[in-house]
């Protein structure tokens, strides 16, 4: 099994949360949502003595997207950036964004690794399946993650800790969101782990169980 590093931090004043995702043995390391705070998260991948290979979005809303720019130009030249097609208006619409909260945000890079349905993503000895699961968003995808001792999955504002994502922006439906959850997640074993958008873990057997929007 592969030494799994893993760090979760909320970044910017909406608290969303950053994964630095790595494989130890290997010394390779994926951002995935770094909404805010660049040089917080530059800081945090020195720190943990591995190389950065990618940068993933789980979808492209401001608080998930917002500090790309900056951290692309902290972080070594030509490393790929991750997105769902499906959510490039969002993406591409960052500026606005942050204009709605009086915030000013840089226009992204733009993506250079299309993510899809069913892809498979290489980090040193762990494989990061792509499951396109919109409802939130209309491209929001999460990361199941095989290889680790325990499994694994990042849904970024898909499912939360007794909750689910918001379904009254732009492009959302609570039909499909549930449809997400039910297929995309709730088809992964109970003990798997999830790494929320906002908040604390939980399970998905304990969202299956006891999830008061979306129950098994």
């Amino acid at each position: 099994m592969v030494d799994l590093f893993l760090e979760v931090f909320p970044v910017g004043p909406i608290q969303a949360n950053c994964v630095l995702l790595g494989d130890r043995d290997a010394g390779v390391l994926a951002v995935i949502d770094p909404g805010e705070e660049a040089a917080r998260i530059t800081e945090r991948v020195v720190a943990s003595g591995l190389r950065p290979t990618m940068v993933l979005h789980t979808h492209g809303h401001l608080d998930h997207a917002g500090g790309t720019a900056d951290l692309t130009r902290r972080l070594p030249a030509g490393i790929p950036v991750g997105l769902h097609r499906d959510e490039l208006q969002l993406y591409q619409g960052l500026v606005m964004q942050g204009r709605m909260f009086g915030l000013e945000v840089e226009e992204p890079p733009m993506p250079d690794l299309w993510l899809e349905d069913g892809q498979r993503l290489s980090l040193g000895g762990l494989e990061l399946e792509v499951r396109h699961t919109p409802g939130h968003s209309p491209g929001g995808v999460c990361f199941v993650v095989y290889g680790a001792a325990d499994p694994l999955v990042i849904v970024g504002d898909v499912l939360f800790a007794g909750s689910i994502g918001r379904t009254d922006l732009m492009g959302g439906s609570f039909p499909v969101l549930e449809q997400s959850i039910r297929k995309g997640l709730y088809s992964l074993p109970d003990d798997t782990r999830v790494i929320c958008g906002h908040g604390p873990d939980t399970t998905i057997g304990r969202e299956r169980a006891g999830n008061p929007f979306v129950a098994g």
